[in-house]
């Protein structure tokens, strides 16, 4: 979409000058608002034409049964949707009785702007109705960060060349007609008509409605207020029924006479309080939102974002699209997650139905390392959420067999949720990803308090699944069967080294916080005994290693399965999923995503530099990115390994995975992981970061090893760490750290201790890039948007 001549490159906001239908529903997604609470897609405020209309609640779904051809112990029973809740952004209107659709009549101008630095979506139409009366409508809407369940809306609308009358109609609708996107029928049940009215209302200026769920039996209101403002003939009704609640104002309107409307709207859901509760919830919520105003959500809105980027902002000097593409990404991020509260983090955020609303492993692989370093509160939130599903985990774990916990694959409410085993139950390595993501988040915070609650528990209940699913062969060496790591073309392997080496990591975390905590650790029932156990299957944990080809393997044989024939492989039938049976996807050398490469970026102290350097250019040869999860893991290793042109080339992809629509599937909402995984390839590629693990009682530090590629001429960024604001500004041949507030940190850069304070930036070189051999993608799969035509097609050296 980026690249449609109506989408303008700015630094600071993404902007549409025209109205396209034909990317109606992907603009949605990208013009969606949230706050990690609720969300709303970028629907037009007449609410037709529409792609995909959408308004959502975090934790809101419907459950639908799984049925199985074949019953199988320990399969899951039922599935979760997210589902479409009532919609309070509809502001419809008519013009002389002609209602405003932009199919018809004649749309003279249409633009919108996402401002990333006040949060408002702002839009601006002039439009002549088929009477032939032309008028201008201006909006501006926004889901606040600080009020978690209130947005507002400010909709006006002015006659150009006459006396018009029009009439406005501001609803909340329930169980709003959707298209049919879903091919599984139980899914498109569960997603139609999904609300049973329970309370309807409408008085003056006042809206409500109430609704629970026929399934999941949770309770949903929302409530609505406004401001109306206009000529002496404005007037006004209300009405309601079981699935709309209506304001309709009437005016006589003449050039230079705008009616204004502002619209508060506040939301509210639960599965035990009342329904009384709920809806006095509402109430007092768009009571506080009026008695703010409209100037006052925006005063506060730009503060909270003013905040956000001090301590987040990427500036990029070089290539204007990334720049945009970066702060797009954070802001879209931070409304996934900011007002979350103890809540998942959808794999699309809250901007579409992609994925069922599920939560997976991206959040805590993807998403929580970026808001670590940039929104530390969120990731406590979701952490938070995580421990809350602790007890079906357990259950879960006990039904297979196993100690401990066995997070879900996917889900919303914490039960297993993926109904296909090898990419769901046996992706065990779910579990350490959360168990590190809690690490990651203490070591940078210095958050003890999580630690010794939340934090133990993670590691406790993880680390005892692991010791129950692996085991030590005769000569000792503890292995793990039959898991499926993160590239889902190789499916029940023995001894995936993503997983070995998490597991690993994990082992030993859980047995050095309950060291540290060893009152809460006995709580637990956790003794020297066992963390001795924990640490003895770490040290002893298998590394496949292929010693001819002198490459680690990304399961144990991987190395001797036939390679995939890529030269047969013709680029329509990419994603190959869609197009080859998973049977022979698992027993060929084909990647779907980074997996090993994954494991050198999360555990580089555990390669040597020549080791990461021929690993990854044997599985850049095998990986065809059909996952969206890859590009930026790529980037990172391409980076490391000296491959600067190609980390660039891959940087593009993550960055403008939505922005360019690079999967075709935007229209179902953003795909929030390779959002982050721009700030990923820009901030721990070409800045370098990683977490140093200290030996022998060291601590923990932070590592940089900047190196920019030819085509960016400058990068910086700030990170939040332990209380401390650090900026780290790379040029080609220098980096300049600087702490702008806190303490004097201690950190290495490539590998050069060094103390940085408040009292001066310290100036460091930046030592020349390694000259290794050009690693090749397999054929028709070189990155896109960033190498030449050229050398896309000819796979010339990037």
């Amino acid at each position: 979409m980026i690249t449609h001549s109506s989408y303008t490159v700015e630094p600071w906001c993404l902007r549409e000058t025209d109205l396209n239908l034909d990317v109606l529903a992907q603009s949605e997604s990208v013009f969606a608002l949230s706050n990690g609470h609720f969300g709303w897609r970028g629907n037009l405020d007449e609410g037709e034409p529409h792609g995909l209309p959408g308004a959502y609640l975090n934790g809101v779904y419907e459950s639908h049964p799984l049925p199985y051809a074949e019953a199988g112990y320990g399969y899951p029973e039922s599935g979760q949707t997210m589902i479409n809740i009532t919609d309070g952004k509809i502001i419809r209107l008519l013009v002389d009785d002609h209602p405003c659709d932009l199919r018809y009549g004649r749309l003279q101008a249409h633009e919108r702007v996402l401002d990333f630095r006040s949060g408002v979506l702002h839009r601006t139409a002039r439009w002549t109705s088929p009477g032939g009366r032309t008028v201008r409508i201006t909006s501006q809407r926004l889901v606040s960060f600080t009020q978690r369940a209130v947005a507002a809306i400010v909709y006006e609308i002015e006659p150009i060349d006459g006396p018009t009358t029009v009439a406005v109609q501001s609803e909340l609708v329930a169980n709003e007609q959707l298209p049919r996107l879903h091919g599984d029928p139980r899914v498109a049940a569960a997603i139609e008509s999904p609300l049973i009215a329970e309370e309807h209302f409408a008085q003056d200026t006042r809206l409500r409605l109430v609704h629970r769920t026929t399934h999941s039996a949770l309770r949903v209101a929302a409530a609505a207020d406004h401001l109306v403002e206009g000529p002496e003939s404005t007037r006004w009704t209300a009405q309601s029924e079981p699935d709309v609640s209506r304001l309709t104002v009437t005016a006589d309107l003449t050039p230079g006479q705008p009616l204004r409307l502002v619209k508060f709207v506040a939301y509210g859901w639960s599965g035990e309080r009342s329904l009384p509760a709920v809806h006095d919830q509402v109430d007092g919520a768009v009571a506080a939102a009026v008695s703010t105003g409209w100037d006052g959500l925006l005063a506060a809105q730009r503060a909270y974002l003013d905040r956000f980027w001090d301590g987040a902002d990427v500036e990029v000097e070089g290539d204007a699209q990334i720049q945009q593409a970066v702060r797009f990404a954070l802001f879209h991020v931070l409304q996934a997650s900011a007002r979350g509260e103890n809540r998942a983090i959808p794999a699309k955020g809250l901007t579409g139905t992609g994925y069922d609303g599920h939560s997976f492993w991206d959040t805590e692989s993807y998403v929580l390392p970026v808001l670590t370093f940039t929104a530390p509160e969120a990731v406590a939130s979701a952490l938070r959420w995580r421990h809350r599903m602790l007890p079906p985990a357990r259950e879960r774990a006990s039904q297979l067999g196993l100690s401990g916990a066995a997070f879900p694959w996917r889900t919303i409410d914490g039960a297993e949720s993926s109904a296909y085993w090898p990419a769901g139950t046996a992706a065990f390595h779910i579990n350490a990803d959360i168990a590190l993501a809690a690490v990651r988040y203490v070591m940078v915070t210095g958050d003890e308090d999580f630690e010794r609650r939340e934090g133990l528990d993670l590691l406790v209940d993880t680390a005892r699944l692991w010791r129950s699913l692996g085991h030590h062969d005769a000569e000792g060496v503890f292995h793990i069967d039959g898991v499926t790591g993160p590239d889902e073309y190789s499916a029940i392997t023995r001894d995936n080294l993503y997983t070995n080496l998490l597991a690993r990591q994990n082992l030993l975390a859980a047995a050095d916080a309950a060291a540290r905590h060893r009152d809460r650790a006995a709580e637990l029932g956790v003794d020297d005994e066992e963390t001795a156990v924990w640490r003895d299957a770490a040290t002893r944990m298998a590394v496949p290693y292929n010693d001819s080809l002198g490459v680690h393997e990304q399961s144990a044989g991987f190395t001797s399965l036939q390679r995939w024939d890529f030269e047969a492989t013709p680029p329509e039938n990419y994603p190959l999923l869609l197009h080859y049976p998973y049977f022979d996807l698992y027993r060929k050398q084909v990647v779907k995503q980074a997996d090993l490469v994954l494991a050198m970026m999360e555990c580089p102290h555990l390669f040597s530099e020549e080791q990461k350097a021929r690993n990854f250019a044997y599985y850049e040869a095998l990986t065809v990115r059909d996952s969206s999860l890859s590009a930026c893991c790529q980037a990172v290793l391409a980076a490391e390994t000296g491959h600067l042109r190609l980390a660039y080339a891959y940087l593009g992809e993550a960055a403008l995975m939505d922005l360019d629509d690079l999967e075709h599937n935007t229209r179902d909402g953003l795909h929030i992981a390779s959002l982050a995984g721009t700030w990923i390839a820009l901030v721990a590629g070409f800045g370098g970061l990683r977490r140093y693990v200290g030996e022998d009682g060291e601590p923990d530090l932070l590592a940089f090893a900047p190196r920019l590629p030819e085509a960016l001429s400058r990068v910086a960024f700030t990170v939040l760490v332990r209380g401390r604001r650090l900026k780290v500004d790379i040029g080609s041949s220098h980096a300049r750290y600087q702490l702008l507030e806190g303490e004097p940190l201690i950190m290495l850069h490539h590998g050069e201790p060094m103390t940085v304070t408040t009292d001066a930036p310290l100036d460091r070189p930046v030592p020349p890039t390694p000259t290794r051999p050009e690693p090749q993608q397999p054929p028709g799969r070189r990155p896109t948007g960033r190498l030449t035509e050229e050398e896309q097609q000819a796979g010339t050296p990037a």
